[in-house]
C-alpha cells in the first residue's frame, strides 16, 4: 500500500511515498481503509521533532493523526463494530499513521462516523472536536452558567468549541474576523468581537475561563480579563508542569517541562489564575459523545475546497503552514 513516510527529524522535513505492506491487525484493533485524511500544524510539530518530548517516534514514521475511514477487517476481541462501518478518529499519538491507504487502529480510538456528515467533513472533526471537549470538560471543568472566551476562535477549532461548550450551557465569547461572525453567531457564540476593531482586553472582564489559540504573545492580554481562580488553558503556549505531571510523564520531563513552563505558571500565579496546556488524546468513547453534538446541532466543519490526494501531501502541509486554507485541508484517497 502507499503511505506517506519520514525517515527523521528535520528542520525542512518532507515526505515522501513509500510502498509497505497493509498492516496486521491485534484482537483488539480494526484494519480500516482509510478514505479522508486530514493535514493538520500538529504535522509540522512531529516532523521537525518540536514533540518529542511528550512523544518521540521510531522511523520511517508514517504521518498523519485524523482520518475517516471504512472497516475492512476486525480483531477477535472487537465486538461493537463490524466490517464496512464508516468511522472517524484521532489516531493514538503514540501510533499514527493516517496517510496511508490502510491502518491498524484499536477499537478504543474509533467511533461511527456521525450521521449527518459525509466522509470529507467528518475527517475535519475528530482532532479539533476532542481538543475542544476534553480542554472544556477535563481541564477547565467547566459548570454551566461560567463563561468561556475563545480569542482567535473563529476558525476550526471554534467552530467545534462553540457548540460543545454551549451544550454544556456555558456562556461563550469569541474574537475573529468579521467574516467569520454571522457564522460563528449561528453555531451558538453569545457574543463576537471583531479583533480589527475591538480590543478584547478592554473590554472584558472577570471571565471564568480562556482558550488561547494564539500563542505566548497573548498570554498577558489573555490574563488580564480572567476572574481570580480562573483558568486560561493554551493549545499554543507550550507545556508546564502541570502537564507533565497529569500524564504520569517521568520524572526528568516533569522537571524539563517545569522549567519550560516556570514563566508562565509564575505570571498565572500572580493572577490566582492556573495555567493548563492540552495534546489532545485520543478517545473512542468521547468521539461517540461528540458524534451526538455534531448531530444535534448539525454541525458541519468547513473543508478547504483543494483537492489533494497522496502524492499531493506536500503541497497540502505547505497550504497549511504559509497559505490561508478555507477550512481543514484533507487529502482524499
Amino acid at each position: 500500500m502507499k503511505a506517506t513516510q519520514i525517515s527523521g527529524y528535520s528542520k525542512d522535513f518532507k515526505m515522501n511515498i513509500n510502498d509497505i505492506s497493509v498492516p496486521e491487525i491485534n484482537d483488539d484493533e480494526v484494519l480500516v481503509e482509510v478514505k479522508v485524511a486530514a493535514v493538520n500544524p500538529l504535522e509540522n510539530l512531529i516532523g521537525t521533532g518540536s514533540v518529542k518530548l511528550i512523544q518521540d517516534y521510531s522511523f520511517p514514521l508514517t504521518m498523519g493523526n485524523e482520518l475517516t475511514g471504512v472497516i475492512e477487517r476486525v480483531g477477535r476481541h472487537v465486538n461493537e463494530f463490524k466490517v464496512g462501518d464508516p468511522i472517524y478518529t484521532r489516531l493514538p499519538i503514540e501510533k499514527i499513521g493516517a496517510f496511508a491507504e490502510y491502518v491498524a487502529v484499536k477499537s478504543s480510538a474509533i467511533a461511527k462516523l456521525p450521521k449527518n456528515l459525509g466522509l470529507v467533513p467528518g475527517a475535519a472533526a475528530p482532532l479539533t472536536g476532542l481538543t475542544a471537549y476534553q480542554g472544556l470538560h477535563e481541564e477547565l471543568k467547566a459548570k454551566p452558567g461560567e463563561t468561556v472566551f475563545i480569542p482567535g476562535g473563529s476558525g476550526s477549532f471554534g467552530q467545534m468549541a462553540v457548540p460543545i461548550a454551549k451544550d454544556m450551557g456555558l456562556n461563550v465569547i469569541v474574537s475573529g474576523n468579521a467574516q467569520a461572525r454571522e457564522r460563528t453567531l449561528a453555531i451558538g457564540a453569545d457574543r463576537y468581537l471583531d479583533y480589527q476593531t475591538e480590543n478584547y482586553w478592554e473590554i472584558l472582564k472577570n471571565v471564568d475561563y480562556v482558550i488561547d489559540t494564539l500563542g505566548p504573545n497573548e498570554f498577558d492580554r489573555e490574563l488580564s480579563i480572567i476572574k481570580s481562580g480562573g483558568r486560561l488553558l493554551s493549545l499554543r503556549t507550550g507545556p508546564n508542569k502541570r502537564f507533565a505531571i497529569d500524564r504520569n510523564l517521568p520524572w526528568l520531563k516533569r522537571q524539563l517541562f517545569g522549567v519550560a513552563g516556570a514563566k508562565f505558571d509564575k505570571k498565572a500565579a500572580g493572577k490566582d489564575v492556573e495555567y493548563h496546556f492540552i495534546f489532545v488524546r485520543s478517545s473512542g468513547s468521547q468521539l461517540q459523545k461528540l458524534a451526538k453534538v455534531i448531530e444535534e446541532n448539525d454541525i458541519v466543519p468547513a473543508v478547504d475546497p483543494t483537492e489533494f490526494g497522496i502524492d499531493d501531501i506536500n503541497e497540502a502541509l505547505t497550504l497549511v503552514t504559509n497559505g490561508h486554507p478555507k477550512g481543514k485541508v484533507v487529502i482524499r484517497f
